[in-house]
């Protein structure tokens, strides 16, 4: 059965590539963590990106995805999403559900889920899966589908990386658990034939509606330009750590207090993975 609701099943001319885009967290007022996107400018992304499914000929065709399951996802996301007929992936991370402060329960994603929205895993405690040892990726792969396909009553199949950190290990493991899509965090456009590994473009608050229309026109360099630059940061990441590289990311991103707290703790609680 296709992934697409009768709203959203392309025509013949319609694009012959996606861009899968992804958010994490949806507020109704402006923030300086890049991470956040405002909630007014979301629909107007939406409204967006139902135009460019609209248009005929070359471009892509716009495809929302969430990470985490933060519970403005469902307060302000849900509705949004629904107005529009619009059918988006939400990658949940497992042990947080129900459990972590500002973050969704099993009743607002069993909700979510009898609207017609996707639901994916993003492991089990956000843990970057490349430093899990066997053990440690089980949980992280299989604990976390098995407890959302039990809590949920539906087939777990598409996975996104926490941190977007993956290896031939890593790729391997999450198809021996039984994902059939691999959600990476590399900003590239797919085909609709692509593989079980698919790029996405992170969408931050200061990404303007503007821009974001340009990225989507047919023929616009703008979407290779980040690619080059997501090769860049990789590169740099490789030279630097996980760790320094993320100190960085911290300053640069301008991350929040109470963010810090929560990802220290889901670091703690996955500091046994290392």
């Amino acid at each position: 059965m296709s992934l697409l609701n009768h709203t959203e099943q392309k025509t013949d001319a319609a694009p012959s590539q996606r861009l899968y885009l992804l958010y994490h967290e949806l507020r109704p007022g402006k923030s300086s963590y890049s991470y956040v996107a405002e909630t007014g400018e979301f629909e107007k992304h939406l409204d967006l990106y139902l135009t460019m499914r609209k248009t005929d000929g070359p471009g892509l065709w716009p495809e929302v995805t969430f990470d985490d399951g933060h519970i403005s996802n469902f307060e302000f996301g849900l509705p949004a999403l629904q107005s529009r007929a619009i059918t988006a992936r939400f990658f949940i991370t497992a042990g947080w559900t129900g459990k972590r402060r500002g973050y969704m329960g099993w009743q607002e994603l069993r909700t979510l889920h009898q609207a017609g929205q996707l639901i994916g895993a993003h492991g089990w405690s956000h843990a970057l899966l490349t430093h899990c040892n066997a053990t440690a990726l089980h949980r992280e792969l299989v604990g976390a589908r098995l407890t959302l396909e039990d809590k949920l009553g539906t087939p777990i199949t598409i996975m996104s990386l926490p941190g977007g950190r993956y290896d031939r290990r890593i790729l391997a493991a999450c198809q021996e658990a039984g994902y059939t899509q691999i959600f990476t965090s590399i900003p590239r456009p797919e085909p609709d034939s692509a593989g079980p590994t698919l790029g996405r473009l992170n969408i931050r608050g200061d990404m303007s509606l503007e821009w974001i229309a340009k990225l989507l026109q047919p023929g616009s360099n703008v979407l290779s330009g980040l690619e080059r630059q997501y090769q860049m940061k990789a590169a740099a990441k490789s030279l630097l750590g996980d760790r320094l590289y993320e100190k960085i990311w911290a300053l640069l991103n301008r991350k929040e207090t109470e963010t810090d707290m929560r990802e220290a703790t889901a670091s703690e609680d996955s500091a046994h993975y290392q």
